[in-house]
């Protein structure tokens, strides 16, 4: 039959193109042989399965000529910032060492590690030693308390006023006075504003003394709150108290010459209240206060060591000289 006929022509002419080495059928087809994939100038396969189309056969060409394929040479290397850096340059430079302790040798690194080991432990060690010096009484700042004491004053003391909802609105100034036996009689001097001195030495100076700020307003506080309304001292804080005191007066009273022996000394405190700000309406009195304490006699115990040495050697007398007055 005709169509047989045909069948059998395509049959044979498919049979004679794949024999006689023509193309393909379908040259998109992965299903190879290793061999055949292997190849030189193979076509690699694809992910794609093989699109199929009704219709004819794709004519029959003849095979392109076989030619070996080019060596295979590595793509040059492209970058959006131009051609490639020359060597030696910093961006192919090594990185760079590192830096801080890292970038130091190890002796010093161990050194630097120890020092800021100790550091750290003397910042621990120094903020437990403030806390407990302002918590509440416990067991450790009652079998400690004097080490704690010891660390913290008297560089590291801890005064909350600044923080107080109502700070102190007055200022105590201490005078005092000395009664002076001299060759022209006895006689009384002036009263002396120790107070006033220390605000002299404290004013203007970036670094002012411990003892210009806190010495007299310190032991002024220790006597009044150790003493009654009477003066009468309250055990023997009250009688430590006084002793303070007579000695910070006399110290201060040695640095001046009244020509004759101190025989007696009074102190005195002047507490004046801030006046209120202007756009205030409160009403308070600025006139001063006074407590006067009782004359104390000079005893040697109340004399400096170099003011008792100087009144030794001018008057031959241990108990008082006329270098004390100074």
């Amino acid at each position: 039959m005709v169509i047989d006929g045909d069948r059998g022509g395509m049959d044979s002419d498919h049979g004679r193109s794949s024999a006689g080495g023509g193309k393909d059928a379908w040259p998109q087809a992965s299903h190879r042989p290793a061999e055949a994939q292997d190849a030189p100038g193979a076509i690699p396969p694809t992910s794609h399965p093989p699109q199929v189309t009704a219709g004819p056969p794709a004519p029959h060409t003849a095979p392109a000529p076989h030619t070996a394929p080019a060596p295979h040479t590595a793509p040059e290397p492209h970058t959006a910032a131009g051609p490639a850096e020359p060597a030696g340059s910093p961006a192919t430079a090594e990185p760079a060492a590192g830096r801080g302790i890292a970038g130091l040798s190890l002796p010093y690194q161990v050194a630097a590690a120890l020092a800021l080991s100790l550091i750290g432990l003397l910042a621990c060690a120094h903020v437990a030693m403030v806390f407990l010096h302002v918590a509440p009484s416990n067991t450790l700042t009652k079998q400690h308390g004097k080490t704690i004491d010891d660390w913290i004053y008297p560089e590291f003391e801890q005064n909350w006023k600044l923080f107080a909802p109502n700070p102190l609105q007055q200022n105590v100034a201490v005078h005092v006075r000395a009664e002076v036996v001299g060759e022209d009689g006895r006689r009384t001097t002036r009263w002396m504003n120790l107070t006033h001195e220390d605000t002299q030495g404290i004013r203007g100076n970036l670094l002012p003394s411990h003892v210009d700020q806190n010495e007299l307003r310190r032991s002024w506080d220790f006597y009044v709150n150790s003493h009654d309304s009477d003066n009468r001292p309250n055990g023997m804080r009250g009688e430590l108290s006084e002793r303070y005191v007579r000695r910070i007066a006399m110290l201060r009273l040695s640095e001046r010459d009244y020509g004759g022996t101190i025989e007696r000394i009074q102190l005195r405190s002047a507490t004046t209240s801030v006046a209120p700000p202007p756009w205030s309406t409160e009403k308070v009195s600025t006139r001063p206060v006074h407590r006067v304490l009782p004359w104390w006699t000079v005893t040697p115990d109340d004399l400096p060591e170099s003011a008792g040495e100087r009144s030794r050697d001018v008057s031959g007398s241990s108990a008082h000289g006329r270098e004390a007055d100074r």
